[in-house]
């Protein structure tokens, strides 16, 4: 709790408020005690300043009128003021020690205060430990009200317990109002009140209020005839509310008078006549001339949170709806896969050999005698060799062949071009079985993402116990929201509310952290109205990463063949890549964006690891042109520090963590360059303060060894992962005297403690 030294005129009205109460409170019982202890040790309870309370609870003590209960007071005031205080000064929130607080505070009650007792067989004594367990247990029930009161009045809907003890504060405090100012002002104060909720809630809720307006009248007439009445006047105003607010007044103003006539006000005093009547018309008027725009706010107000079961019923429906969907679309997509995955029912090979008898032979006059004496045999070994070479010549020939053959020559030109087909066809079933594989992993990947999206959307919204939780903290804090909606688990876990405009999101987040037992952070702020938005909160990741990258393109060229990229996955993960496309100047530039750009596009649709980099590999080798890429790749989860690393014809990359130096490095060739891609895969842990580190060739090359650069990598001691990045591109380029022979480019990666 901490208090400010100066207050604002609502906190001053609050507690000019309290003071009144007080005094009311201990007019309630028949011998003047001390009820206002238990609404004293209430407002403590709820954090309120204990020096202004304990000066207002010892002037509510002048009710009793005996020095001897003012000192008794006195005692408790002190007791209780000093206990809060030092918890308030530790910044310690009172929790168990409140019941010990209490029992301790009611001892000056038992053996100093002045009570003559009252007509039971039990000493007096023993009568005060009874009162001072009852108003103990009092201050307990108390603390529901006020803290109900304070912090969730008119903000959201109450509790049936709330309004319980709400009632029990009122009945005291209506019995105290009584007592002191008689009947006439009782019916005027709780028939402005039975008249305002008839006028603004407009059903049947009134009647209960009704009913708890009486409880005092009930008590002090020992009746239940008061309790009737005023249910009788709110059904009147409830039933006429629809006509209006005057319509509801008057009805309700001639109900009332319709009532006393059978209790025989008209038999009484002119001035009792007048003053009862007044008592109803002063409500009814000043409901009456109440401004419409005020009525509408109020009304507003009270009927503002309601709980929305039914749009939860309707969109867990329409997730359900889209979740099935979504699961069909993919089951299609890998059956597309499975399509072009599986292989046709081609022909096995070709025919050469009937090809050649048929094409050289029909018209030889010595085709018989070849095919008796096995000459065609010869063929096959021919053709196995011609496949195996991709062309024949005359050294091929088997010896029968070139002996008896009478147009060996053109055996071998017929040959020849029957494999030259033979080829061109085998290229076009490769390109065909290539696209098709292709399209295959693509089907996959697609498949996969939809059968991500069709779980999730299959999971639906319930109530929980943690959105009362987080409810009654929020309030607690003096933060009102009319409605709370917490779904997902884990790391998706999201918490969403409407609150005030002007909410402190810091503030929010640590309330919310601490009910709900899980870091939380403001991921995005939607705007309602004029004065209240939608705050929604996602659990907040471990760590957060700071980046740092310096370049500097080859002497004389205008543009650099290294591109990088530093992209937001999602909230919980990230990607760094840097790509070297072989060469310099724009046409590398180009390589190295188009090879990022696909990157980048295929991990924001989530796609797998490896589809995406058997996708960019396959399209980039299937572009037709001689280009090549190197490059680097880290996927950093920030739950975990896990980093995923890829690298593909790159050279070394570096962990930094604190004294120690890690190599990463890799052995497989430049994307693009193969049509299958073997990329070197390993996984690392970071931990807070740990540097990652890519580089292209033109700065690993600058330092002539590995070793030597691992030597000056291990003696620097980084701050932030720029001047890092800088620091590392400025002595590269001053080992090579200041001219860069190579697109150079540094990128460095800093993991943090989320703040």
């Amino acid at each position: 709790m901490k208090r400010s030294r100066h207050l604002s005129w609502k906190t001053t009205l609050k507690y000019l408020v309290f003071l009144p109460v007080m005094v009311l409170l201990n007019l309630a019982l028949p011998m003047r005690e001390p009820l206002a202890f238990s609404l004293y040790f209430a407002l403590l309870a709820c954090g309120l300043d204990p020096f202004v309370l304990s000066a207002e609870y010892l002037l509510a003590s002048a009710a009793a009128l005996s020095l001897a209960a003012t000192l008794c007071c006195l005692l408790q005031a002190a007791f209780l003021c000093l206990a809060f205080a030092v918890f308030a000064r530790m910044r310690r929130k009172v929790g168990w020690e409140k019941i010990l607080f209490a029992v301790l505070a009611q001892l000056p009650f038992v053996f100093l205060y002045p009570h003559a007792g009252y007509a039971f067989p039990l000493p007096v004594i023993w009568q005060k430990v009874i009162l001072a367990a009852f108003l103990a247990l009092l201050a307990f029930l108390f603390e529901g009200a006020v803290r109900a009161l304070l912090f969730r009045a008119f903000r959201c809907r109450l509790v049936a317990t709330e309004i319980s003890e709400i009632a029990l504060l009122w009945f005291f405090a209506g019995m105290g109002f009584y007592d002191l100012a008689g009947l006439i002002p009782f019916y005027a104060v709780t028939l402005f009140l039975l008249l305002g909720a008839a006028v603004l809630l407009k059903n049947a809720a009134a009647v209960p209020l009704a009913l708890v307006l009486s409880f005092p009248l009930c008590a002090a007439r020992m009746s239940v005839v008061p309790a009737a009445e005023y249910a009788l006047l709110a059904c009147v105003g409830v039933l006429f509310s629809p006509y209006g607010s005057i319509v509801s007044a008057l009805s309700v103003l001639l109900s009332f008078l319709g009532v006393q006539y059978f209790e025989g006000l008209f038999a009484e005093s002119a001035l009792t006549i007048a003053l009862t009547v007044c008592a109803c018309l002063l409500p009814a008027a000043a409901i009456c001339f109440l401004p419409e725009r005020a009525v509408k706010k109020l009304r507003r107000t009270l009927l503002f949170y309601r709980e929305r079961a039914l749009p939860r019923i309707a969109i867990n429906r329409n997730r359900r709806a889209v979740g099935e969907q979504l699961y069909e679309v993919s089951s299609l997509f890998r059956e597309i896969e499975t399509a072009f995955t599986a292989e046709g029912n081609r022909a096995q090979g070709v025919h050469f050999k009937e090809k050649l008898i048929a094409c050289l032979c029909a018209s030889c006059p010595g085709r018989r005698k070849c095919r008796e004496t096995g000459l065609y045999e010869s063929f096959d070994k021919l053709i196995a060799v011609g496949k195996a070479k991709g062309k024949v010549n005359l050294i091929d020939l088997p010896q029968e062949l070139s002996a008896s053959c009478r147009n060996a020559a053109g055996l071998l030109f017929a040959l020849n071009k029957l494999l030259d087909d033979y080829r061109r066809m085998e290229q076009e079933l490769e390109a065909a079985r290539a696209g098709r594989k292709l399209l295959a992993e693509q089907a996959h990947g697609v498949s996969e993402i939809l059968k991500d999206i069709a779980l999730e959307q299959s999971e639906e919204f319930a109530f929980s116990e943690e959105e009362r939780i987080l409810s009654n903290a929020l309030s607690a804090a003096g933060m009102m929201s009319s409605e709370i909606f917490l779904y997902g688990e884990g790391t998706l876990f999201t918490a969403s509310m409407t609150l005030l405009e002007s909410t402190d999101p810091k503030k929010l987040c640590r309330v919310a952290s601490r009910a709900l037992g899980v870091p939380l952070a403001l991921s995005e702020k939607i705007p309602l109205t004029s004065d209240r938005a939608c705050f929604i909160l996602r659990r907040r990741p471990d760590f957060d990463a700071a980046f740092g990258i310096a370049a500097c393109p080859k002497t004389g060229e205008t543009a650099s063949g290294d591109t990088h990229s530093v992209l937001k996955i999602d909230e919980r993960r990230f990607l760094v890549a840097l790509s070297d496309g072989m060469g310099s100047g724009e046409g590398a530039r180009s390589v190295s964006d188009r090879t990022l750009s696909l990157l980048e596009s295929c991990y924001k649709a989530k796609m797998p690891s490896d589809t995406v980099l058997s996708t960019v590999n396959r399209l980039i080798a299937l572009s037709g042109e001689e280009t090549f890429s190197c490059l680097d790749v880290a996927s950093v989860d920030l739950d975990t520090g896990n980093a995923d690393i890829v690298k593909i014809g790159a050279p070394m990359g570096f962990l930094l963590s604190g004294e120690e130096l890690r190599v990463l490095e890799g052995e497989s060739l430049p994307i693009g360059m193969l049509e299958a891609v073997h990329p070197a895969t390993m996984r690392v842990n970071m931990k807070a303060e740990d540097f990652l580190i890519f580089m292209s060739d033109g700065v690993t090359a600058a330092f002539g060894s590995s070793a030597e650069l691992c030597s000056y990598l291990s003696g620097l001691k980084p701050l932030n992962p720029q001047s890092l990045a800088e620091e590392i591109l400025k002595k590269a380029l001053g080992r090579y005297k200041g001219t860069a022979e190579d697109d150079m480019t540094v990128l460095a990666v800093k993991l943090t403690r989320a703040a």
